[in-house]
């Protein structure tokens, strides 16, 4: 009745688990719970900021509890004085369902903490055990929680719930169209919350057998029921399955004879439909006619069998349906089975009348036939094709495809080898294609697998199939898409294992748009009768049906030109890119044949190595001499400056000298003067490298220099003081941490004002000293050449190569 109340309509289940939660923790005497949200999130399975963020403004807007809260430190409601107002309405309410007295307050909190009480521990050290589903937490825990509650309620002292009668999905059972109607949620939500249970073994589908061998009522049951009350489940089983073996030729139950139907129930079921008893009907989505009503014209040629009256007989204990008339005929006469007894003799190979006893190819087939099922495989022909003969029993090598494979087994064993190859290249496709779908390598064969699986629930299982290769390869293996969203298989996300938001979405906008219609009916035909107005919405849906497939198709012709329209582009683009392309290189041939313009070398691209090494390097010496001018010179003497410079030139001179002689020592001296222009680029590197040290050395001299000013000096003394001075120094100054800050604090600020003086004495010297805008021009190399060519590189005359 509390579930039924209008306030909960569309609530989310843990509102209203958290609704059962405080009527069991009502005082009968103030109707007033206090609770904490951490207290109330564990009783729901739920974390403490959900219960606070939505479960507990969701009791606000149902009106079906009164909250008052106490605020944490962030606001939060983190204490709570709740009361169910139609508990507290029904109290002294003689007569009224909800009038209940203490002890039905006990009883029922007693209920709930068998069921989902969280568990805890006592300050004597006494601990109180979870309850049944006491221990699941996060998505879908309250969901759990509120079917598992009311399936116990709705169980009997044997735990078998009642289960929903009427017409229900074949392709999820009535045992998962109970749950539904008992949470009121789609069939297939409560096929995953019954799926969930069943894998805590909180809950168990039981499936019976006729005595013909095939699938009975199923029965839905709850172990800690039965166990409450010191019964088992196999007790229960026990006696349906003696129940149903007690018929004489079969399962009135399963098959009833013409005119018969199965007795309904008189007791309602959740949906407020009448329900038929489970114990007169089979489940509509395993149990079909199993027999049509042949009129008895003729006398059986098989004395009837108690066990064995059913037209499917030759099915044997596999349940198949036969591939053929004559499947029967195909068994060995010792085979054990009521069929193997009626063969006739000249099955037997006995010749007929007027024949010598001699074999034929057809007795010999008809010999490996049979033996072959003696030896418990299906019948086969012998004499087909190579690819029948080469089929595999087992399922392929490789743990991945036994993994994914492994529910369709017995399917696999049934198809030819051809089929065997094609079904394997589709698994290892779909397997690579799902791993690729989702990027986390290893899952595709177990999210395979359970594609498998429930395509093999739909069916109804392996028997059910009767032509495995177009099963699997157009069925099985195929990822369903119920949306746009490309990890979505049958409205389950591939990724998660949850349900398809996107999904969602569409059968929410299409509620809407019905909802949208319907108000639009009912404003402009507000007489309509029910079948009219339903007549009139079928009709404009349609209708917007029809608009929206068009708008979608002008969307994908629309689509398709802009896809079209940048091709073009992207194809113009790279049309451009490569013009570019071959007109830089042409361009670069160009330059690259310029001959050099210091010493005419051909191929130059307009500046050979050597010349352009002799430039970098003239700039560099220029700059090492501003460096120790900065440093030492006095730029208000310009005689001073020059002197500097002409100081720094002779000095690295002379160090290009010494590493000219260095390099000389550990080369080959007589290669090097067959080549002159070998010892030009090497004289001209090692000139470039040497002075590319130097600059770096006297820049560190000048910023030494400058660090040992006055200006520098008093600089770092006001910062080892200011260090000195900080807050965690002041009660010990000069004690060793202190001391060692402000001495690395001073040497900062020194080494800043050197390098402020050196960047303002250096502006100082280039706007004293005008750059040189080219450099002395040398002797052209056609003139020098020659008087080069006429010397000898010894070890005296080779620093005179490159002067």
């Amino acid at each position: 009745m509390l579930l039924d109340l209008d306030g909960l309509n569309g609530a989310p289940d843990a509102v209203r688990l958290a609704v059962l939660v405080l009527a069991s923790r009502t005082p009968s005497e103030t109707g007033v719970v206090k609770i904490h949200t951490s207290e109330l999130g564990r009783w729901i399975g739920m974390s403490a900021s959900y219960t606070a963020s939505d479960v507990v403004p969701g009791l606000r807007r149902s009106g079906v509890v009164s909250v008052e809260t106490e605020k944490g430190e962030y606001r939060e409601d983190i204490g709570l004085k709740c009361k169910v107002l139609p508990l507290w309405a029904a109290q002294d309410v003689v007569g009224h369902p909800l009038n209940l007295a203490k002890k039905e307050y006990a009883t029922l909190q007693r209920l709930l903490e068998a069921v989902m009480a969280p568990g805890w521990k006592h300050r004597d050290g006494r601990v109180t055990p979870a309850g049944l589903i006491g221990t699941r937490t996060g998505r879908g825990a309250a969901t759990d929680r509120l079917a598992l509650l009311l399936l116990v309620l709705e169980a009997r002292e044997t735990g078998r719930v009642r289960q929903c009668g009427g017409t229900v999905d074949t392709k999820r059972g009535r045992a998962a169209a109970t749950v539904a109607r008992l949470l009121g949620c789609t069939a297939a939500a409560g096929e995953r919350v019954l799926e969930r249970l069943e894998g805590r073994e909180l809950v168990l589908r039981v499936r019976l057998k006729t005595a013909s061998g095939l699938a009975n009522r199923s029965r839905l049951m709850v172990p800690a029921v039965a166990a409450a009350h010191g019964r088992t489940v196999a007790d229960d089983v026990q006696e349906d399955r003696v129940e149903a073996l007690e018929p004489e030729f079969s399962d009135p139950d399963d098959a009833a004879g013409p005119g018969e139907a199965p007795e309904l129930g008189k007791q309602p079921q959740v949906s407020g439909l009448p329900v038929t008893d489970v114990t007169g009907v089979a489940e509509p989505d395993v149990a079909a006619d199993l027999h049509t009503d042949y009129p008895h014209l003729g006398t059986p040629v098989v004395p009837p069998q108690l066990s064995w009256g059913f037209s499917g007989e030759g099915r044997g204990d596999e349940g198949r349906r036969p591939e053929r008339a004559c499947a029967g005929e195909d068994q060995a006469v010792d085979g054990g089975t009521p069929v193997a007894g009626s063969v006739s003799p000249v099955a037997e190979g006995g010749p007929l009348r007027g024949e010598q006893p001699k074999k034929s190819p057809v007795d010999e087939r008809g010999g490996q036939r049979a033996a072959g099922a003696c030896a418990g495989g299906r019948p086969e022909a012998v004499g087909w094709d190579k690819a029948q003969r080469q089929r595999r029993v087992g399922l392929p090598a490789g743990s991945a495809l036994q993994v994914a494979l492994g529910p369709v087994a017995g399917l696999w064993a049934q198809l030819s080898g051809w089929q065997q190859d094609q079904v394997q290249a589709a698994a290892e496709s779909e397997i690579k294609r799902l791993e690729g779908l989702l990027e986390h390598p290893g899952c595709g064969p177990r999210l395979l697998a359970d594609r498998l699986t429930d395509r093999l629930e739909e069916t109804g299982g392996e028997a059910l199939v009767d032509r495995p290769f177009p099963w699997l390869m157009r069925r099985g293996l195929v990822q369903r898409q119920a949306c746009s969203d490309t990890r979505c298989d049958d409205g389950i996300r591939l990724d998660t294992g949850v349900d398809c938001e996107m999904c969602g979405n569409v059968v929410h906008i299409r509620r809407a748009r019905r909802a949208k219609i319907a108000a639009q009916i009912d404003r402009e035909l507000p007489g309509l009768g029910d079948n009219e107005r339903r007549r009139v919405l079928e009709e404009r849906l349609w209708e917007q049906v029809a608009i929206e497939a068009e708008d979608l198709v002008w969307r994908q012709e629309q689509a398709r030109a802009e896809q079209a329209r940048r091709d073009a582009v992207r194809a113009a683009a790279r049309e451009q890119a490569e013009r570019e392309r071959q007109e830089a290189a042409a361009a670069e041939a160009v330059h690259q044949a310029l001959p050099c313009e210091d010493c005419g070398r051909d191929q130059a691209a307009g500046l050979c190595e050597a010349c352009d090494h002799r430039r970098q390097t003239e700039a560099l010496i220029g700059e090492a001499a501003l460096f120790a001018a900065a440093g030492s010179a006095d730029l208000s003497a310009p005689g001073s400056v020059a002197a500097v410079a002409a100081e720094v030139r002779a000095s690295i001179g002379a160090s290009i000298a010494a590493a000219w002689q260095e390099f000389l020592q550990i080369t080959d001296v007589a290669a090097l003067g067959a080549d002159p222009g070998a010892a030009r680029d090497a004289y001209a590197f090692t000139a470039f490298e040497t002075a590319r040290q130097a600059v770096q050395e006297f820049q560190d001299s000048a910023l030494a220099m400058l660090g040992r000013t006055q200006e520098a000096g008093v600089e770092a003394r006001r910062a080892f003081k200011a260090e000195q001075g900080r807050p965690w120094f002041q009660r010990n100054p000069t004690g060793a941490d202190a001391v060692a800050a402000a001495t690395k604090a001073a040497e900062a600020a020194r080494e800043r004002v050197a390098g402020h003086l050196l960047a303002m004495r250096l502006d100082q010297l280039r706007e004293q000293i005008p750059a040189r805008t080219e450099t002395a021009a040398a002797a052209p190399w056609t003139d020098r050449l020659p008087e080069l060519a006429a010397r000898s590189l010894d070890g005296e005359a080779a620093g005179a190569v490159i002067s």
